[in-house]
């Protein structure tokens, strides 16, 4: 059985109160009385029960981290950094996975807040309803987003320059001389992809030549870049160049475009976003647009962390970090258009 704080004060010959105050550090224990209280403690592997701690105190030193698809390499990436950064500060995290589910993510969103975290931290799976906005903004608890979504002004987020993403991944296609080229993208409507197509299309508007861009909407994962893939190689002939809204999604279009029997970049060109590990191992390397994942983590907690601490629920801080194109193996000149 676990070692309690009576268990340390019959042995110690002193209160319980008395032994709480020795084991926090507390003013009021004698010196000798303290060492005394700390040796019993350590000589009985006395472990701190954090959960009746937290109860006392009103706090829970927990953050809730709810994020669209633990198996995107980038959110994982983001998780280390918040781990990291809670860790250093003293707190847990609790992750849910909403598994690209919009009803498992207001579940789980509504578990968090009846699991009484400081803070939660949201990589969502499409824009938050009014609902869920509501009753975040009525826990008056701080909220940090990793992309910004419409109608949450007054939550404070953590994000890169979509547009800019969209755009150099167009751009460099069209400077290599593609001229139809698709996005194929993740769900409609959803900030961040919203953002990138925006960026995309200003790209190929902004060439000045007869170029065509294709928009498909689907789910951003290995399994969504191999359906769009495969819809589009049957129904947009011609199409020599592929952007995906992340690496993973970029794997699955590599998938269709290998099983119909063409190849990357000879016949169809690819630039994926996010910039994870496996970009550099796989055949060919994969262009895509890099941006700091694990800083955003660790940003994302800091800021959090620091809106509980002061009680600014009411001034959202919001950062952006800088992203760039890593150009690999996966895209070049068209060699020739498919019929």
């Amino acid at each position: 059985m676990a070692v309690t704080l009576k268990d340390i004060s019959i042995e110690a010959g002193v209160d319980i109160a008395t032994v709480s105050r020795a084991l926090n550090g507390s003013y009021g224990v004698h010196k000798n009385t303290r060492a005394r209280v700390l040796k019993i403690a350590k000589r009985l592997n006395y472990r701190v029960n954090l959960m009746a701690k937290g109860l006392a105190e009103g706090r829970s030193r927990t953050i809730g981290v709810l994020v669209a698809a633990i198996s995107d390499p980038s959110i994982l990436e983001q998780i280390r950094g918040v781990e990291d950064a809670a860790y250093a500060a003293g707190y847990q995290i609790v992750l849910c996975n909403s598994y690209l589910d919009v009803k498992r993510e207001a579940l789980q969103l509504h578990s968090l807040l009846e699991k009484r975290v400081e803070g939660i931290l949201i990589h969502s799976v499409e824009a938050l309803n009014k609902a869920e906005i509501t009753e975040l903004v009525e826990s008056e608890i701080p909220v940090v987003l990793f992309h910004q979504i419409p109608g949450t002004s007054n939550f404070s987020s953590v994000c890169m320059n979509q547009f800019e993403g969209g755009f150099l991944a167009g751009k460099h296609l069209v400077d290599l001389g593609h001229r139809r080229i698709a996005f194929l993208s993740g769900p409609r409507g959803h900030g961040n992809f919203t953002q990138r197509i925006k960026g995309f299309t200003k790209a190929i508007k902004s060439s000045g030549n007869d170029i065509s861009a294709i928009i498909m909407y689907g789910q951003p994962d290995f399994e969504g870049g191999y359906k769009m893939a495969t819809e589009m190689l049957k129904k947009h002939s011609g199409v020599t160049a592929a952007f995906a809204p992340n690496d993973m999604t970029a794997f699955g279009i590599s998938q269709a475009v290998f099983e119909a029997g063409l190849s990357i970049p000879e016949d169809i060109s690819l630039v994926g976003f996010g910039n994870t590990e496996l970009t550099k191992v796989v055949r060919p390397p994969l262009t895509t647009i890099h941006h700091p994942k694990y800083e955003m983590g660790q940003a994302a907690v800091e800021i959090l962390l620091g809106l509980a601490k002061n009680g600014r629920l009411g001034v959202p801080e919001h950062r952006e970090f800088g992203i760039r194109l890593v150009e690999r193996s996966s895209t070049a000149p068209p060699s020739k258009l498919r019929s």
